[in-house]
């Protein structure tokens, strides 16, 4: 019956099995944004993709990814499967009034970094979200001494906050170890005319994510709480 039923149903067939390569892909735009800014900006590159595993980090193909269509609003997590729905979702939020929401790879804040974007759509950008990110790491490191500690302010001033999430950030960390050197070379980017986002352009960052091995149960441990960034 199984095998019956995939003949008469091949276009049903191709697309489950191109679903997990889409989720690749997309999960690859926040790892290539990492890669090329921190080749600009001279923050380490796993301290970047650190970041953006414990802020936006599901698994994806059985390890542990970022994700560049998520969003957090009063504390609720939302991993969006189109960026147009992510936008949406955004949009909506400024349209009730509700500006403190977290977007994109890295889960900037609207409310308190928003002046910096011409546009949630801008902030959804994976480019344009890891730059501003390694600036606002860079500042944070040249004031608290280290990028342990710039990775907790990135999250919160507050200290407890702070310390629960350099401790996942830590850990996440951790599971880079030794992909850093190689990954400050920027990659190639290429942008899409039709809407702002970046398309995966290399396939070697794909296997970047194996450095992070995961089952549910530790994964679990990791996902971000997707808390407000506060200046």
């Amino acid at each position: 019956m199984k095998n019956s039923r995939l003949r008469g149903a091949p276009g049903a067939l191709v697309l489950f099995l191109l679903l997990p390569q889409a989720a690749v892909a997309e999960a690859a735009l926040c790892e290539n944004a990492a890669r090329r800014a921190a080749g600009e900006s001279g923050v380490p590159a796993d301290v970047l993709l650190a970041i953006a595993l414990t802020e936006t980090g599901r698994m994806t193909d059985g390890v542990m990814r970022p994700w560049p269509w998520a969003a957090n609003l009063d504390g609720q997590g939302h991993w969006f499967d189109t960026p147009a729905h992510a936008l949406a979702f955004a949009e909506s939020a400024i349209a009730t009034g509700r500006t403190g929401f977290d977007l994109g790879c890295f889960q900037i804040n609207w409310h308190w970094h928003g002046e910096h974007f011409a546009s949630p759509r801008a902030l959804l950008d994976p480019l344009e979200g890891a730059r501003y990110a390694a600036r606002f790491l860079t500042d944070l490191a040249d004031e608290l001494g280290s990028w342990e500690a710039a990775a907790g302010a990135y999250h919160s001033r507050t200290p407890q906050l702070a310390a629960r999430y350099r401790a996942r950030f830590d850990a996440l960390r951790a599971g880079l170890a030794g992909s850093a050197p190689a990954l400050n070379t920027p990659a190639p980017v290429p942008r899409v005319n039709t809407f702002p986002f970046l398309i995966a352009a290399d396939t070697d960052s794909a296997p970047l994510a194996s450095l992070v091995p995961m089952g549910a149960a530790s994964a679990a441990a990791f996902l971000p709480a997707l808390q407000e960034h506060h200046p």
